[in-house]
Parts: C-alpha cells; structure tokens; sequence
C-alpha cells in the first residue's frame, strides 16, 4: 500500500515553491523565506549529497520537517530552538537567527563515502582529524572509543577545521565554542538513547547552532533527520560489522553510493535518473524512520497534487 501511493506521488513530489510572501532564499533542500522577524522555511522533497541535488524523493520533505519538530520538542530541555510553530507538514516558522559560520559534525562511529567522511580521511592515512587524533587498526563501520566533534565551515565545499582554528579564524569566541560544542555532544548523546530504544544506532550527525535577537544561543535548521543524520539498523550491525558487511542503513546513504556506483558526482555536469524502485525504497525507509523515532503512524496528504497551494493556505494564517 505504500509503496502504491509513493509510485503515484512521484510526479507531484515537492521540487521547489513559489509562494508570494518575503523574501525567498533557495538552499539543497529548503526554500526560505524571510518575512522580517521571521522566516518561514519549507522542506522540499529535493534530495542532496555531493554538494548538489541528486533527486527528488516523495514526502521527504514532510518526513523531514515532522521528525525535525518532534526531535526540536523533546530536546529544548538540552538546548532551545529557533521553532515558532508547524503551521504545515512541511513548513516550520522559525524566529529569525543568526547562526554560526560551522556545521557542528558529531560522529560515534568511523563510515561514510564521501570525501569529506571520517572513513574516508582515515583510509587516505589521515589520523589527526579537525583536532581529533585516530589510532591505527580501526575499521569501516567501526564504533569510535567515544562520539567524535569534527566541525567543518559553511562555505561553498565544508572545510574541515579543528576547535582551535574556529576560534583563530574568528568563526566563534572561545565562550561560544565551549557552549555550543557542549551542547552538541548532549543533543547526540540523547538522540543515541532514543534512537537505541527504538532499535536505531544514530552513527552520526550535524547540527547548525545560532544566537536569536535577545543573545541566547539556540539550535536551528534541523535535527536528526535522514538527511542531517546517519541511522543504522541494531538489531543487524554487530552481524553484519563481523562479517565485514556494510550496516542495514535507513537513511540516504544507499543513493549516495548508487550515484558513486554510475557517475563521478562531484564532476559530472548532468546526473543519470535514479531507478524508480530506488526512489520508492528511499520514500519508505524515510517514512520508516518517521515512525520508528516518533511512535506515530504517517500520515499521507489527503491529495497529492497542489501542495504549494495547501501549504500558502496553511502558512495565510500565521502571517496576519
């Protein structure tokens, strides 16, 4: 039944929206815009790895913005957050911010297949990493002796930068630094304990982190999605780990290495189109997590066409 309704959602996924009010500010996955004190940011089902979109996947955007609201409502207990209310499934309206020059990356375990992965690094001989230092004979996929903070900027490409480069270069004070990385290390740590009892592993993640009009230091932009996070199913990873097997993922890790498999993605200038039954199996996995992290059953628009529509009627209100 899922599967049926992704297949019939595909051609009205959410690419990109033009909705008449403030400023719009098109980023990978979000469509924002500015309406003076605050923004109203819209997840699109735009997909995006490599530093540039890859695809379009039905209801990402809905499970995105959803699971981010649940993690943003049960963590303000850690660090406050820049949400105002949810006035659509995919919509946040979010008080205005302005945020730190650095994604801070938090890892507790070495992966990934991107250029800038801890694996990656590792296997190219690195063992000092954005201030970290790394003992020889780990393995892919391995748990790391303790969660790992490995900033990188908000540039054009992420640089990798260590702690005390961050506060030469003037991208934080000192004070600002030991605040947010701080708090960082706790959101993940908590997001470990849920996702573990939900039979996740959350291998990694990113946060942004800002100051709001009055000076407070809040979280904003997402928070352990499928997108900004890495999920592994438990109850299979110390089977597969042994057997030198790659993990049962559930976030968008499989596409990156189907683009790795049939395309140079940093270089080519025009990507192959994802096979269909990909793009269903992402949906459901995104989807699958949405209801793993949040105990609720999700929720299918009532229609799948004119979502922008839905979402201008949705937003009308908190505008006034």
């Amino acid at each position: 039944m899922t599967a049926t309704i992704i297949k019939e959602a595909i051609p009205y996924s959410l690419s990109e929206t033009n909705l008449n009010i403030g400023t719009k500010y098109r980023g990978k996955v979000r469509d924002t815009y500015d309406i003076g004190d605050k923004l109203v940011l819209v997840t699109t089902d735009r997909l995006s790895a490599f530093d540039r979109v890859l695809a379009e996947i039905p209801f990402k955007g809905q499970v995105l913005n959803l699971v981010s609201a649940w993690w943003f409502e049960n963590t303000s207990h850690i660090l406050p957050n820049h949400v105002v209310a949810i006035p659509d499934p995919n919509v946040t309206l979010a008080k205005k911010c302005q945020v730190f020059p650095v994604e801070f990356v938090i890892r507790g375990y070495i992966t990934g297949s991107t250029q800038t992965s801890l694996w990656k690094q590792y296997h190219d001989g690195v063992r000092q990493y954005c201030g970290n230092n790394l003992p020889e004979g780990l393995r892919k996929n391995e748990k790391l002796a303790k969660p790992m903070i490995t900033p990188t900027t908000k540039e054009a490409h992420d640089r990798p930068i260590s702690p005390a480069e961050i506060i030469q270069e003037g991208l934080m004070t000192e004070a600002e630094w030991t605040f947010a990385a701080n708090a960082a290390l706790q959101l993940y740590e908590y997001g470990v304990e849920v996702a573990a009892k939900q039979g996740l592993i959350l291998v990694d993640t990113k946060y942004e982190i800002g100051k709001d009009a009055d000076g407070n230091i809040c979280l904003v932009d997402e928070i352990h999605t499928p997108d900004s996070s890495r999920y592994w199913l438990a109850e299979s990873y110390e089977m597969r780990f042994a057997a030198h097997q790659e993990p049962e993922s559930i976030d968008k890790e499989f596409l990156r290495l189907w683009f790795k498999d049939h395309c140079n993605p940093y270089e080519d200038a025009v990507l192959p189109k994802p096979p269909e039954a990909l793009v269903v199996t992402l949906a459901s996995r995104y989807i699958q997590l949405y209801e793993m992290i949040t105990g609720s059953k999700f929720t299918f628009p009532s229609q799948l066409q004119n979502i922008e529509e839905r979402i201008m009627r949705n937003v009308a209100g908190y505008l006034s």
